[in-house]
């Protein structure tokens, strides 16, 4: 998924966009069907600017707002000279308001328009394959659940038929507000969204069929000023968090950026561990320090000759590393054993900020939730299901619910990690961080997640929601970064870690706090 340099950071649900919608016709004044035309041509635009010479367009129509906004692309094509063709795959018989008038306008203005109900069978097919550009308008905001025949049938064969798509507002078969997709869902190259920036295009199934997002406000910021919804998200990016990083003195030392100590490593899991510790250092840990099985050792040295690393065998020999250490991550490959547990409880016990990953979070599910807000949680999907109870479809049903459900269970800081990674804290509004690629789906990722999030922590101790958000941030880019220079296929967490530096280059950013003494 790409993200377009202008989208704004408020991220709304489909109710609130509806809302704003309503305010600008009822209380601005502007007229619903003049809305539909400045809709119709801003998608058509960015159609354009696409697509600069599309032989011929195929629009398909639903019946509401979303169906209007398709006739009048359709009759903004045909005017430019553009051979294109409407699909009614709603009856037309069943418009009213301003798509009706939509609806008309095409009619008028000599658009074919073909009724789907009256297509001989394979004739839909043919008209797909031969259409150079396909507009989605079948299904709007209003929409939730798994789409019905005939739309159902329509997305699965524009989906089987690989054509670029052109989605209008958001791709049929998304909910705008959880990113959920419960059945078939057309999967687009182009969203073109309106008034308000619609969540679900950031999280859930929203990455992986928007394609690249465009955001056309069609009022004016003085316009919408006065509504009163709110947004229920913001969107992050790396670029966006730079600037909260003051640049490093040139009389620093290593005691400014905070000791890191890395909990990880049960037997055979010494890699997590490894790749953690590395993330840290390259993430700008001014010291890091890991607490391992003691076979993973001489692996660990040889990796990172940087690192401290010690053999641990029992929890009462973290007591006096932790002391040392800033920050504790806590979790990557220690396992659910009486080693882990131990190694976790220390940790609890410390009351020192900390980030609680993988099995230090499955190990959490199993007792009674005790809150804090010195911790950062970072469970995947599957992880959080065992945290809730509940099965994982019903995380990815409603991730923004689910992360912040998990908040006010456990407190501090949580981190659902996956498709449209969102942050949710006690204090402010949720996060949707931007970025990331399907290269990143890969066992270890996580683990430099986490190695990433306690360097920042440990050099932004007074702010650990914003170090939690610059981590995430920061671990997507340079993920992003590292598939354009390898490719998806075979992608590895070490490849991420080796663009690290290069993704906090860009504004030599890496901060300083100067919360301990030199040690």
């Amino acid at each position: 998924m790409r993200y377009a340099d202008s989208l704004p950071e408020a991220l709304y649900s489909a109710d609130s966009v509806r809302a704003m919608d309503r305010y600008l016709i009822e209380e601005q004044g502007i007229d619903g069907f003049d809305l539909m035309q400045a809709a119709a041509r801003a998608g058509f635009r960015q159609l354009r600017k696409r697509w600069p010479s599309p032989g011929s367009l195929l629009v398909l129509c639903g019946a509401g707002n979303n169906g209007g906004d398709g006739y009048l692309i359709a009759a903004n094509a045909q005017r430019h000279g553009i051979f294109v063709e409407c699909v009614a795959v709603a009856p037309s018989a069943k418009l009213s308001g301003d798509a009706l008038k939509a609806f008309e306008v095409a009619s008028r203005d000599s658009v074919p328009i073909t009724e789907i109900s009256d297509m001989p069978e394979g004739v839909f097919q043919e008209k797909l394959a031969a259409a150079d550009v396909v507009v989605d308008a079948l299904l709007g905001t209003g929409v939730t659940g798994a789409p019905r025949a005939p739309f159902s049938e329509v997305i699965r064969a524009v989906n089987q038929a690989k054509r670029p798509v052109l989605a209008v507002d958001l791709p049929s078969g998304l909910d705008a507000t959880t990113g959920a997709a419960e059945g078939e869902v057309l999967q687009a190259e182009l969203t073109v969204t309106f008034i308000g920036v619609k969540i679900g295009l950031y999280t859930g199934a929203g990455p992986a069929v928007c394609g690249q997002v465009v955001f056309e406000p069609l009022a004016t910021q003085e316009q919408i000023s006065g509504c009163s919804e709110q947004p229920v998200a913001r969107l992050a990016r790396w670029r966006d968090c730079q600037a909260g990083f003051p640049q490093r003195p040139l009389n620093a030392h290593k005691g400014h950026f905070g000791h890191v100590l890395i909990v990880a490593g049960e037997s055979g899991f010494g890699g997590a561990g490894i790749m953690a510790a590395e993330a840290a250092s390259r993430a700008g840990a001014g010291l890091v320090s890991l607490a391992t099985r003691p076979e993973h050792v001489t692996a660990a040295l040889v990796r990172c000759p940087s690192v401290m690393v010690r053999g641990v065998v029992h929890g009462s020999e973290l007591v006096a590393l932790i002391e040392k250490a800033d920050v504790v991550v806590c979790g990557p490959g220690i396992g659910k054993s009486a080693w882990g547990q131990q190694m976790l409880q220390q940790v609890l016990d410390s009351g020192k900020p900390r980030v609680l990953d993988a099995d230090a979070l499955n190990l959490m599910a199993t007792r009674a939730a005790i809150p804090s807000n010195q911790h950062v949680l970072t469970p995947h999907p599957g992880e959080a299901a065992r945290m809730l109870g509940c099965s994982v479809a019903e995380i990815e049903a409603d991730r923004l619910a689910a992360a912040q459900k998990i908040q006010k269970i456990w407190g501090g800081v949580v981190l659902l990690k996956g498709a449209g990674t969102v942050i949710a804290t006690n204090a402010n509004r949720p996060v949707v961080i931007a970025g990331g690629n399907p290269g990143m789906a890969t066992g270890g990722m996580g683990d430099v997640l986490s190695g990433m999030l306690g360097a920042f922590i440990g050099q932004l101790l007074d702010d650990i929601e914003f170090a939690s958000i610059a981590a995430a941030s920061a671990h997507l880019a340079a993920g992003d970064r590292a598939a354009e220079r390898l490719g998806y296929m075979g992608l590895l967490p070490t490849d991420i870690i080796q663009d690290l530096p290069f993704v906090l280059k860009q504004t030599d950013v890496i901060g300083v706090r100067d919360h301990r003494e030199d040690k």
